[in-house]
């Protein structure tokens, strides 16, 4: 495999000597190694390639244009505030032919960054800090992209946050019933039914023109922010793989839906799920400390909305694959899907029980 990625990682340098490639990270959709290579002059540093998935992303080619665009655009910001923008934004390495990706042999996709070192992504919180960093990053990454033109970006992922859709594919689930489970979670059901509704309270403000659309990134996790190890600050948004247009509170409630939580995604006790509303505060007052200055006094609105929205439509998937027999998402147990839904719908009644809570917390920020 060693002289395959070898002559992979050629296709995009072949000036400098080719030392190792290592797998990277802990990605689960594409495949990612450090290459590292030697200058003429003893210089030895690395880059990050990485197979993309084209079962999950269709059209690479599209896939590669999005991130082009988007990266060349944020480079522009931070090169005109002065910024470092090699570690400040990804950078493709484009393949000696010029383009933005490979394709080998086997009918594979390959793409090169440029690694940005003395840097580090975290899978959870150290600390609160951590969290705040995390909306202050996609704060920032929005507020930067928020001239973007937007009609230049394809959906990588087509209706991935269309909480409407979402819905009419659990109700297909339910209609079909191919693991025959729908009688062992009726009250999952009815309680998913009760909230038909909301599913389309954020698509609604958007058909609607109420609220634009915006460049959003659409995995919001900690993961995905690079934390400069001497300072501890957030410097770089990373894995643009999902950037299309959307709502500012996809982003936004996404982050709060998996980050103050009290419990694991997956946890059985539902005793400990929960939302942590001081958690809250701390995205929020990071995410608002610049996105405020661009945010309508709609999408301000929907913040605490879209948390719950997006809480409730990640329910909805993992109740829909549990019907459909565990196709879509990994599980590592019986009825694995179940429980996240479980934590999912917990959650949603906790936000619904707090959202003037939520509320107040994001008018606090918006005005400090």
């Amino acid at each position: 495999m060693t002289n395959d990625l070898q002559s992979l990682a050629k296709q995009f340098i072949n000036t400098d000597l080719f030392l190792k490639a290592d797998p990277y990270g802990e990605g689960h959709i594409n495949d990612t190694y450090a290459v590292t290579f030697q200058k003429s002059d003893g210089t030895v540093y690395r880059t990050l390639m990485q197979r993309i998935n084209h079962t999950v992303f269709a059209d690479p080619a599209a896939l590669m244009s999005n991130i082009h665009g988007v990266t060349e655009f944020l480079k522009n910001k931070i090169c005109v505030a002065h910024g470092d923008a090699i570690r400040e934004s990804m950078t493709i390495i484009p393949t000696q032919g010029g383009s933005l990706f490979y394709q080998d042999e086997k009918g594979e996709y390959w793409r090169m960054y440029i690694f940005i070192e003395n840097a580090t992504t975290y899978q959870s919180c150290r600390n609160e800090q951590d969290f705040y960093n995390c909306g202050f990053a996609f704060g920032k990454f929005q507020r930067l992209l928020s001239d973007y033109p937007i009609a230049e970006l394809t959906e990588s992922i087509p209706d991935f946050h269309n909480t409407v859709k979402r819905f009419a594919a659990l109700q297909e689930a339910i209609r079909q019933n191919k693991a025959g489970r729908v009688s062992l979670v009726q009250p999952e059901i009815d309680f998913a039914l009760k909230r038909e509704k909301d599913a389309g309270e954020i698509i609604d403000l958007l058909n609607k023109g109420m609220m634009p659309y915006r460049v959003t990134h659409n995995d919001t996790k900690l993961n995905n922010i690079m934390i400069d190890d001497t300072t501890g600050e957030a410097i770089c948004v990373i894995d643009l793989d999902t950037v299309m247009q959307g709502a500012a509170c996809y982003d936004f409630g996404d982050s709060i839906r998996f980050g103050a939580s009290t419990a694991a995604e997956d946890e059985t006790d539902l005793g400990k799920v929960s939302l942590d509303l001081h958690l809250f505060g701390v995205f929020t007052k990071g995410y608002l400390k610049v996105a405020k200055e661009f945010l309508t006094e709609t999408e301000l609105y929907s913040l605490a909305i879209g948390a719950k929205i997006m809480t409730f439509e990640c329910g909805i998937r993992f109740l829909t694959d549990y019907l459909n027999g565990d196709t879509y998402f990994k599980i590592h147990r019986e009825h694995h899907n179940l429980d996240r839904c479980h934590t999912q719908f917990k959650l949603v009644v906790d936000m619904e029980q707090k959202m003037q809570q939520m509320q107040d917390i994001v008018h606090r920020y918006c005005t400090k």
